[in-house]
C-alpha cells in the first residue's frame, strides 16, 4: 500500500485553503484503514468459524490440490479486494487534495501576475504623464518669457497652411437674434489652425522633446472645436493606457482616403466597415470588456466618437486625400477604429 510522503503533504494555509487541511486528511485515512482492518479481521472470523463448524465427514477431500486451491483463493481474494478498495480510496483523496493546493498555487501565481501588470502599466502611464506635464510647464515658463515672439509659420500666409476645419458659414441678419455690438471675438481674430498642425496634434507628443508637437497641440487647443477632441481623445488614451494598451502598438489596416470621405459625408453599414481595421484581437475584447463594465469608460469612448465624429465632418471639407491618410495614422485616429469597432459604428 502507496503511503503519502510528509514532505509532499501542503502545509502553507495560503496554498490548501487552511491550516487544518493536512490534519483532516490524515484522519480521514486512519479511519479507511481501521475500515478495511476491522473488515479483513471479520471475513477470517467468519472463514475460521465456518471452519471450526464444518462437519468432520466433509474434510476427506482436503487432499484434493484444486480444492486447496479454491478454498485459498476464496479466502484471500476477499481480503485483497478490501485493500485495493482502500487503498484506490486513499489514492483518490490524496490526489483530489494535491489538485486543490495546485489550483490554489496557481490562483496565487495568476493574481500575483495581475497585480504586477497593473501595477507595471500603472507606473508607465504616471511616468509618461509626469513626463508631459513637465514639458508642458517648461514649454509655457518659455511662453511667459518671450511674450513678444510670434510663431513665424502661424503667421506667414501660405496655401500649404489652409484652414484644418471649415469655418462656420455666418448666419444671415435677422435669424435666431440679432448680433451685439460688442466687438469682434477674439476667436475670429487668431489665425486658423493649419492642416499640419491639426495633424500633429491628433497624433500628441512623442516625449518631452517633441517641442513641434507641443507647439501644435497649443495651437490645437487655442480652436474650440479641436480642444474638445483633444481633450476627450486624451481621456479615452489614458484610459486604455490602465488595461496596457497603447495606440503605438497597434498595426490597423489602412483605408482608402475615399472610405474616410464617405463617413465623414454620414455614410455608415458595410460599405465603411473598412474604417475599423484594428485586427488585435486582445485590445478588441480587453476594450468590449471595459466598455461592459466601466460606465465611466463607456461614457468617455461615446463622447470621444461623437467628437472625432463631428470634427472629422468639417477637417474633410478642406482635407487632400493625403493629409486624410496621415490623420488616419495619427493615435487618435486609431482609438476611434479601435473604439468604433468595438462599439459596432461601422457596422
Amino acid at each position: 500500500m502507496r503511503l503519502a510522503k510528509p514532505d509532499r503533504t501542503p502545509t502553507d494555509p495560503a496554498t490548501t485553503g487552511g491550516a487544518h487541511a493536512p490534519a483532516s486528511l490524515e484522519s480521514r485515512l486512519s479511519r479507511t484503514e481501521a475500515i478495511a482492518l476491522a473488515l479483513s479481521v471479520a471475513w477470517l472470523v467468519l472463514v475460521g468459524g465456518f471452519w471450526a463448524l464444518m462437519p468432520g465427514g466433509t474434510s476427506q477431500s482436503g487432499g484434493d490440490a484444486l480444492s486447496v486451491v479454491m478454498t485459498v483463493v476464496g479466502i484471500v481474494l476477499p481480503i485483497v479486494m478490501i485493500w485495493v478498495a482502500a487503498v484506490t480510496a486513499r489514492t483518490a483523496r490524496e490526489m483530489r487534495a494535491e489538485a486543490q493546493a495546485l489550483k490554489a498555487s496557481v490562483e496565487a501565481m495568476r493574481s500575483a501576475w495581475l497585480n504586477q501588470n497593473q501595477a507595471r502599466s500603472g507606473q508607465n502611464v504616471e511616468k509618461k504623464l509626469d513626463e508631459i506635464a513637465q514639458a508642458a510647464r517648461q514649454t509655457e515658463t518659455a511662453i511667459a518669457t518671450f511674450t513678444s515672439r510670434r510663431d513665424v509659420q502661424a503667421t506667414q500666409p501660405s496655401a500649404d497652411r489652409k484652414a484644418a476645419l471649415a469655418m462656420p458659414r455666418p448666419s444671415p441678419p435677422g435669424e435666431d437674434q440679432p448680433a451685439l455690438a460688442l466687438g469682434t471675438p477674439a476667436d475670429a481674430l487668431a489665425n486658423p489652425v493649419s492642416v499640419a498642425d491639426f495633424v500633429r496634434a491628433m497624433n500628441f507628443p512623442d516625449n518631452a522633446e517633441d517641442r513641434d508637437g507641443f507647439r501644435a497641440l497649443r495651437r490645437a487647443l487655442e480652436d474650440r472645436t479641436m480642444a474638445k477632441l483633444i481633450r476627450a481623445a486624451q481621456d479615452v488614451l489614458n484610459l486604455l493606457a490602465q488595461d496596457g494598451i497603447y495606440m503605438d502598438d497597434l498595426k490597423p489596416d489602412r483605408a482608402r482616403p475615399e472610405l474616410w470621405r464617405r463617413f465623414a459625408q454620414g455614410e455608415r453599414g458595410r460599405e465603411v466597415a473598412a474604417l475599423g481595421g484594428v485586427r488585435d484581437r486582445s485590445s478588441l475584447a480587453l476594450t468590449a470588456g471595459r466598455m461592459r463594465n466601466d460606465t465611466i469608460f463607456r461614457d468617455a469612448a461615446h463622447h470621444f466618437l461623437r467628437q472625432f465624429d463631428k470634427t472629422f465632418a468639417e477637417f474633410e471639407k478642406n482635407a487632400s486625400d493625403q493629409e486624410v491618410a496621415e490623420l488616419a495614422e495619427t493615435r487618435t485616429a486609431r482609438a476611434f477604429m479601435l473604439l468604433g469597432r468595438v462599439t459596432g459604428t461601422f457596422d
